[in-house]
């Protein structure tokens, strides 16, 4: 099963609709509905924390979950979620470069993980005015990038986490299928290999 946090936006049942064609299970919690320790009681096989309005620190418990669970449970944010992510690994949420509201704009890309086989430079729906800041010393890898230098994909060094900037639910992605599907293939050998017990996680 995969849970999606809803950040309260409008895109959230668009990113559903996605997974559920990937034919995944999916359940919906919003950001302020559940606690930690309800979806650790849940086991999820993944995560997907969607987009949403505002900053990542007021997103209820988005920030709380990446901390606490991002070592034991395949983590995707989205836009607001990929800010999220950079923030509770000791990143920063800047102002962006420049304000991308519904626009299209190229993604350059590792070619590893979830962007695996995907097109160089493939076009991707962006609808943003914060960005992501990457301090040296932090456990977060730049992944891709957009032509203005904004940083567009995050992964982080050892857990099952990864962030993108851009939408890969919208009609402005046409591979964004693609990189949904290779999230969930990535981690589902992580599931396969180790324990879904994570009582033991960091209180």
């Amino acid at each position: 099963m995969i849970l999606v946090i809803d950040n309260y936006d409008s895109f959230t049942y668009n990113l559903v609709q996605y997974l559920g064609m990937l034919d995944e299970t999916v359940q919906v919690v919003r950001n302020d509905q559940i606690t930690v320790e309800q979806i650790r009681d849940q086991q999820p096989d993944q995560i997907v924390i969607s987009p949403g309005p505002g900053r990542p620190e007021d997103a209820g418990i988005t920030v709380e979950v990446i901390q606490r669970l991002g070592a034991f449970t395949p983590i995707l944010g989205v836009c607001l979620g990929h800010q999220a992510i950079c923030l509770a690994y000791g990143g920063e949420v800047v102002p962006a470069v420049r304000l991308m509201h519904g626009k299209a704009d190229q993604v350059y890309h590792n070619g590893q993980g979830i962007f695996r086989n995907l097109p160089q430079g493939f076009p991707a729906g962006r609808y943003h005015s914060l960005a992501v800041s990457i301090k040296d010393g932090t456990d977060l890898l730049v992944t891709a990038h957009s032509q203005d230098g904004t940083v567009m994909a995050i992964a982080h060094k050892t857990h099952p986490v990864w962030g993108i900037q851009f939408h890969p639910e919208s009609i402005l992605t046409p591979s964004g299928m693609d990189l949904l599907q290779n999230f969930i293939h990535i981690t589902s050998p992580f599931q396969a290999t180790h324990v879904k017990n994570i009582g033991g996680m960091t209180p």
